[in-house]
């Protein structure tokens, strides 16, 4: 078994916890309202933002021995650099206030995805940062572009408004072929950090689409996610 198949394998029951959450299934049905949408592209907001500044922590703190993982950084800021302000157009032409959305505070599950990675970073082996990078590529490749053409379609809204979420699964079938090669290069140590991190982010990740729903319930959901 590759190491990329142990990451597959080992993070499976958290994967499927996600992908079974209630909102995801209707969005590739094309049933939300558009204020779930919007409130999807605000969290996505509050993720995304700080995607590079991660790359760049995880870069800074690692080995010189992972040199080589480093290059792959280069390239992977290249090309997310900026991305936090197609989310902010889409929320324009969905007729959201994209101000609003970038000055508000994100939902807990979703600063504390952020905040468990960056102390994954700085205090731990910040190889495990690859683990969220194996949670959203691969989420947005296996949805993103599905969801887009089924939500556009429910909602009547103008392509405009999907530039976040169709560019993203285009782009993430390229980076995980790419990604795959990366997971089969690390050692046990590293694998396991990855793993390790990739399982709570996906926890997170889930609380974090199960409180588009109720948010009143988001802390709940939290708890479950944490267990």
């Amino acid at each position: 078994m590759s190491a990329y198949q142990e990451l597959e394998q080992a993070t499976q029951a958290e994967r499927d916890w996600l992908l079974a959450t209630p909102v995801i299934q209707r969005a590739l049905e094309g049933r939300i309202d558009r204020a779930t949408y919007l409130a999807f592209l605000t969290q996505a907001y509050h993720h995304v933002s700080h995607t590079v500044p991660l790359m760049m922590a995880c870069g800074a703190r690692l080995p010189a021995h992972h040199e080589w993982l480093r290059g792959a950084l280069v390239e992977y800021i290249a090309e997310e650099h900026g991305h936090q302000q197609w989310i902010l157009d889409d929320i324009r032409a969905a007729g959201g206030d994209p101000q609003q959305a970038a000055a508000g505070r994100p939902a807990p599950a979703t600063e504390l995805m952020v905040r468990h990675v960056r102390d994954v970073i700085a205090h731990d082996n910040p190889v495990g940062f690859f683990g969220m990078v194996f949670v959203l590529e691969g989420t947005s490749t296996a949805l993103a572009t599905r969801a887009a053409g089924a939500i556009r379609e429910g909602l009547g809204l103008p392509p405009e408004a999907f530039r976040y979420l169709a560019s993203h699964g285009e782009l993430d079938v390229g980076h995980l072929a790419f990604f795959q090669g990366l997971i089969d290069r690390l050692d046990a140590t590293d694998l396991a950090a990855v793993i390790d991190t990739a399982r709570m982010v996906y926890r997170l990740y889930g609380a974090m689409f199960r409180g588009l729903d109720h948010p009143a319930d988001a802390t709940e959901e939290l708890a479950h996610a944490l267990v």
